[in-house]
């Protein structure tokens, strides 16, 4: 294998590590928010965007080197004459094989590379969401005291201002239920802004378990290709090591 290719699987053994890491269930995604959020991770995504960039332009040139090389050593027996030089046509599969494997190393790296940008934001909103979720019910339950309280002091007033019906004591008791109306709302808009963030977080914990079982399935795919690739391996080198001796 050549450099180039050997640093495009090295890569990509680099990208199923990472995917794997990121579907751990018992790491939270407040924590993975924390490593996010640390000096060094926010000096690495101030150059994220171009380094993301040059990685995908030069994943896609090597997709397309691949696919170049399938094509040129798809047909053999129109390229080779068998009966004058028969060894050539395992040369020509060997090359054929080396041009498929590569095709798949480039290929997975590509299709990776989106996953783990796309995993990564999923978990930074939920994360996102949770902590909005934790203010807003905390909030709510806030509101909820003071209305509680701001209710008892309506019902005192009440009290007193069922004992001598005066002007002061009517005024009062206005005042006091336009104050418990308007917390009664704050405490409703809460409550809505609430349903809303859970909605989200619902949305975004489903949105992730599927990139993890997305991204599960790449992971076999990519070991059934892996023995794949042994095998085909082992076809090849036997007849070699054969001529060889």
């Amino acid at each position: 294998m050549s450099l180039q290719w050997t640093a495009v699987a090295t890569f990509l053994y680099a990208e199923v590590f990472a995917v794997l890491l990121l579907c751990i269930p018992f790491i939270s995604p407040k924590r993975w928010q924390k490593i996010f959020k640390s000096r060094l991770v926010e000096l690495v995504v101030t150059y994220g965007n171009t380094f993301f960039v040059v990685l995908i332009v030069i994943l896609v040139l090597l997709v397309i080197d691949a696919v170049r090389e399938i094509r040129k050593y798809d047909d053999v027996t129109e390229k080779v004459n068998l009966q004058n030089n028969p060894g050539a046509v395992e040369h020509f599969h060997m090359k054929l094989f080396r041009a498929q494997r590569n095709l798949y190393i480039a290929g997975f790296s590509l299709l990776l590379s989106f996953l783990l940008r796309r995993l990564v934001t999923l978990i930074s909103q939920q994360a996102t969401l949770l902590a909005s979720n934790e203010a807003f019910k905390k909030q709510a339950e806030s509101a909820s005291e003071a209305a509680k309280k701001y209710m008892e002091e309506n019902d005192q007033l009440k009290k007193e201002a069922a004992g001598g019906v005066k002007l002061d004591g009517k005024d009062a008791e206005v005042k006091v239920e336009e104050e418990n109306r308007s917390l009664k709302a704050d405490l409703q808009s809460l409550k809505d802004k609430l349903a809303v963030n859970k909605q989200k977080l619902e949305k975004a914990e489903n949105e992730a378990l599927a990139m993890r079982k997305q991204s599960e399935g790449l992971t076999k795919e990519y070991d059934r290709l892996l023995e794949e690739h042994a095998k085909l391996q082992a076809a090849v080198d036997g007849p070699t090591d054969k001529k060889e001796e």
